[in-house]
């Protein structure tokens, strides 16, 4: 989710040339990848059903989970962009940098308030976790610890997205500093971990490709993304790897949903919130997202959600506070990048 190179990013996004429509017929959404993955997509599902009913068309423009809040900031003087998709810790970033809009959606109480900012600003849309993919050709098993992915066996056969940049690899930063008991501990496994980094990755989602064909062993992903890219890439299969405490550990990566400060078309981006989290969309949320829906009130009975709940079984959950580290996050990646750059 998430994923770009915030810096080839740059040139990208200022090339996005938006077509022109009648401000009552558009909403423009700014989102983390992962949701238009797979044939059918839920958001090119969702986004056609809001058009029918509606009439308004959706602009829809994706890049990293940092990479969409960038250029929210960038544009806040002439904002384009009428709601935001994106991870923790980047959509409190948002938040904070007063880019998004107090709003209560429809529905919102069917919402637990663990997934709503008490504020208002935003609300979780699809739950989701962070994980590792392997390849099933060529390994038998995925490895079973932290420890088993140092293996020279792995050398130049492992890579991860870059924490900082993409959502994903944040979050194995984060998952890190949990598994080994603190960011010293966790940053000197990653250092170690670097020596069989083939290296840096600005895309999460580009990973599954390159473990499908076998030209990576591991790499790192989330449960809903991964799962979406299954059935265009049979080799890959997730994992969790257990930490030192002889625990499997995961933690709670949704995708944020958000109204835009000075959104030009705020009251079409209210809609398509209100759309995005009702009963109908949720319901949808495991079958074709192959996430975990929000609402309280939606008890999935399909496939998927068997899927999900038994990939999850057997794993601990625990809780980052993202206000903390979106205070750290700055501090955190530095010691990250002295902490691979000393290996």
């Amino acid at each position: 989710m998430k994923t770009k190179s915030i810096f080839a990013l740059a040139g990208l996004l200022a090339s996005v040339a938006l077509p022109a429509m009648a401000a009552d017929d558009v909403v423009t959404i700014y989102s983390a990848d992962g949701l238009h993955d797979g044939t059918p997509s839920w958001y090119g599902n969702e986004f056609d059903a809001f058009t029918k009913a509606t009439g308004i068309k959706v602009q829809y423009v994706e890049a990293g989970s940092s990479g969409v809040v960038d250029r929210l900031s960038k544009e806040k003087s002439n904002t384009q962009a009428d709601l935001l998709v994106t991870l923790p810790p980047f959509v409190q970033k948002a938040a904070s940098e007063g880019l998004l809009e107090a709003y209560a959606p429809a529905g919102a109480d069917k919402i637990e308030a663990r997934d709503k900012d008490p504020k208002g600003f935003y609300a979780a849309m699809i739950n989701n976790y962070p994980n590792f993919i392997y390849n099933s050709s060529v390994l038998k098993t995925p490895p079973a610890t932290y420890q088993d992915l140092l293996d020279p066996k792995f050398k130049q056969k492992i890579q991860y997205s870059t924490p900082g940049q993409a959502g994903d690899g944040t979050a194995l930063m984060l998952q890190a500093f949990h598994a080994f008991g603190g960011k010293d501990a966790g940053l000197d496994y990653l250092k170690k971990l670097q020596a069989n980094n083939l290296g840096p990755s600005a895309s999460t989602g580009k990973l599954t490709a390159l473990v499908n064909k076998g030209e990576l062993y591991v790499a790192n992903g989330d449960l809903q993304m991964n799962l979406a890219q299954q059935a265009d890439n049979p080799n890959i299969k997730i994992f969790f790897p257990t930490g030192p405490d002889g625990k499997k550990t995961a933690f709670s990566l949704p995708y944020y949903i958000g109204l835009v400060s000075g959104a030009p078309h705020s009251d079409n981006g209210k809609k398509l919130i209100d759309f995005l989290l009702s009963e109908d969309a949720q319901k949808d949320v495991s079958a074709v997202a192959q996430g975990l829906p929000v609402r309280t009130d939606v008890h999935p009975t399909d496939e998927n959600f068997a899927k999900l709940h038994a990939i999850m079984d057997g794993i601990e959950i625990w809780s980052p506070d993202w206000n903390k580290v979106l205070a750290d996050l700055k501090q955190d990646v530095d010691a990250y990048g002295k902490a691979i750059a000393s290996n």
